[in-house]
């Protein structure tokens, strides 16, 4: 994937390029792709890794009501998840550092092996709380995999293949979305649900055995030898506030009473200074360049998956769907998000690139804000599959976009650092935009709904809910107006000149 030079109208960094690989000797021509031979075991170790985490995310997913059920600890189900929110949470903002002192080796190997022992650890727990903790030790894995992942890209790829890695990313996700519920499903009805956890861990060693060496070879050591080794205590502690502040968030929204205010502000009180010190300064305002593009991520993706909660338990709830069919009205998503993704890495788009993200968030408003039509029973239910294969190539054109212009405006010394900020506001607008609506939707009748993994299980049990209309128009309005500012905000990621 070609990177062209920038233009008038491209996106041009204000400081050296992130982290551009010097020629290797070896390489036949300037052309060879991500999988030509200087690339090719490195690209296949990464791509290995990034299937091995769509797999766990689709397959456990279809997997944890039964281990809730049969643990006794349907009351504690939702923690489950924000136990692995939060602990990604300190792991991505603990990895940007690892890999910008000591280069990716390091925490993608400690990353991969903490993943599989939090597997092992849920797979084999005989009580909730075991299994909690096993989720937990599994989201700081993640954390730390999540965010070397794009540092690697940045290290080790030319700045012209850079948007084909992210694209390939993207693709990754394809096949699992689609198999990965049904095997587990099969999985779990015939050896039982532990064998889905246990069976994950066995793929792990293939990714490791292959990207290490090319790791060690093309990516290895720290992006600045004169930088200093130690960790910034001061982050650390950021990083620990950003996770409590947001699991007290999750809570405060997942039990809402008078008391529940108080482990809301609690959460704030911790969540927005950590913000504010982890994430590029002028994010908020949206200043041009960096700020806005990690802005931009957070605000798309937050509104996007906070709507797509809600979306199958509308259609069952609404329609009389069952679940299966309802999420069927998903399927075409994994698809079309892995095309858009794969639009915004071909060259000649490239010094375009401004205004396919603007373009892009528009889709991703009208999305949001056609989908609640069929509330109305005169509007066929296959309108939600057309308008969210749309969004969902939006989505893929601007989260891949966004990977690449972080890793194209970060000096190599701060490429570990700024991903994790990306990573962050991915993360953490999906659990406060998630919060604020699934609040809105029981404060109007809707009833108290958890994060995004948990919608399937939800969906299950709202055929006996009563119709509340407005409580699924509280959510989706205001997500489609969250959305409509992140096109003005795609209009500011290029810094002006």
């Amino acid at each position: 994937m070609n990177v062209l030079e920038p233009s008038d109208t491209a996106v041009a960094p204000a400081e050296p390029a992130a982290a551009v690989t010097p020629p290797v000797s070896g390489e036949p021509t300037e052309r060879a792709g991500v999988l030509g031979p200087v690339h090719r075991a490195l690209t296949i170790g990464i791509l290995a890794v990034v299937l091995l985490i769509a797999f766990e995310a689709t397959a456990v997913g279809t997997a944890m009501p039964v281990a809730a059920r049969e643990l006794d600890g349907i009351s504690l189900y939702a923690f489950a998840f924000s136990a692995f929110f939060t602990t990604s949470l300190f792991g991505m903002v603990f990895a940007g550092q690892w890999a910008d002192r000591s280069g990716p080796l390091a925490p993608l190997a400690a990353g991969i092996v903490t993943f599989g022992a939090g597997l092992v650890l849920s797979g084999t727990a005989g009580t909730m709380w075991l299994f909690i903790l096993g989720r937990a030790v599994q989201g700081l894995g993640g954390g730390l995999v999540i965010v070397v992942l794009y540092v690697l890209v940045g290290r080790a790829y030319p700045e012209r293949l850079r948007p084909a890695m992210m694209a390939a990313f993207a693709a990754c996700w394809v096949i699992p979305s689609m198999i990965g519920p049904l095997a587990s499903g099969a999985v779990t009805e015939t050896f039982g649900w532990r064998w889905v956890f246990l069976g994950l861990p066995v793929l792990v060693a293939p990714p490791l055995l292959v990207a290490l060496p090319a790791i060690r070879r093309m990516a290895s050591g720290p992006a600045d030898p004169s930088a200093p080794a130690a960790f910034d205590r001061r982050r650390t502690r950021l990083a620990l506030g950003i996770s409590a502040g947001a699991a007290l968030l999750q809570y405060a929204g997942q039990d809402i009473r008078p008391l529940s205010v108080l482990p809301a502000a609690a959460g704030l009180a911790l969540l927005v200074p950590a913000v504010l010190g982890l994430l590029p300064p002028g994010t908020w305002r949206a200043a041009r360049g960096l700020p806005s593009v990690v802005l931009l991520r957070g605000v798309a993706a937050g509104a996007f998956v906070s709507a797509e909660t809600f979306v199958p338990l509308m259609l069952v709830v609404e329609r009389g769907l069952s679940p299966t069919m309802a999420g069927f009205s998903l399927a075409t998503g994994g698809a079309t998000y892995a095309l858009g993704s794969y639009v915004q890495s071909r060259p000649r788009l490239e010094p375009y690139r401004e205004r396919l993200m603007v373009g892009a968030m528009v889709l991703v408003v009208l999305a949001i804000a056609v989908v609640p039509s069929v509330l109305f029973a005169s509007v066929p239910v296959w309108i939600v599959a057309v308008a969210w294969g749309f969004g969902c190539f939006g989505l893929g054109v601007v989260n891949s976009s966004t990977g690449v212009l972080v890793l194209k405006l970060s000096p190599p010394k701060e490429a570990g650092t700024n991903t994790a900020a990306l990573q962050i506001a991915d993360g953490l607008s999906n659990v406060l935009l998630l919060t604020v609506g699934g609040a809105a939707f029981a404060l109007l009748g809707g009833g108290a709904v958890g994060g995004h993994e948990a919608a399937d299980a939800v969906a299950g049990a709202a055929a006996s809910a009563g119709s509340h209309p407005g409580a699924f128009v509280a959510v989706f309005l205001p997500m489609a107006l969250v959305a409509l500012a992140g096109v003005w905000v795609a209009t500011r990621v290029r810094r002006s000149t």
